[in-house]
């Protein structure tokens, strides 16, 4: 998740899947087109079997696998999906449905092999020199320091790691600091202390 901001009747959350040049933003607020009245975006995804079992475990609903049987997304013969993954097990001719909690369409796309010159050329992050980081690391203790003062006794690593992860993906610091109280408070059930 890069950042998640509340403020009154809107909440928008924004996510880029690993590797991805392209993000998505979900929320409340955010846009005045109805739901359903775009056509479904598309997720590409390496292995749909996975991302279909990841969804439904997150309580989605997602459809069988399908594949079009006139070629991906064609909707202009009869039938156009035909159940079960493409019997020749090509990419890009697998594919799920869901629609998310507003009623919008999504499709999973299964892409193991790209395409020549649809590669992507993932590229590792740039090493931080020492000084940056030693700077980062003050940065996030300084913010660690009033989550310790207002909470339940933790180790200050489980907070640092959502801190610093989303501070490296371009989260200002108060936005780190929300998804680092949130992390410890929804995932680890750090909650604050009792007032005497």
């Amino acid at each position: 998740m890069d950042i998640d901001v509340a403020n009154g009747d809107f909440r928008g959350i924004q996510f880029t899947p690993p590797g991805s040049k392209a993000s998505i933003i979900f929320g409340k607020g955010i846009t005045s087109t109805k739901p359903g009245s775009v056509e479904p975006p598309v997720l590409a995804v390496y292995d749909i079997d996975a991302a279909r079992n990841n969804l439904s475990c997150r309580g989605i609903d997602v459809s069988e696998v399908f594949h079009y049987a006139g070629g991906p997304f064609n909707n202009s013969v009869e039938k156009p999906r035909d159940d079960g993954r493409d019997p020749q097990g090509r990419s890009y001719q697998s594919f799920a449905s869901f629609d998310d909690p507003d009623g919008n369409g999504w499709l999973l796309q299964e892409i193991q092999t790209r395409l020549p010159g649809r590669e992507r050329n993932l590229t590792r992050p740039q090493a931080m020199d020492v000084a940056t980081l030693a700077g980062l690391l003050r940065e996030t203790g300084e913010h660690h320091n009033r989550f310790e003062k207002t909470h339940a006794e933790h180790h200050w690593y489980d907070w640092y790691a959502p801190y610093l992860s989303a501070r490296q993906s371009g989260s200002n610091p108060e936005n780190a600091s929300a998804a680092a109280d949130r992390y410890m408070e929804e995932v680890l059930h750090v909650l604050p202390r009792a007032h005497d």
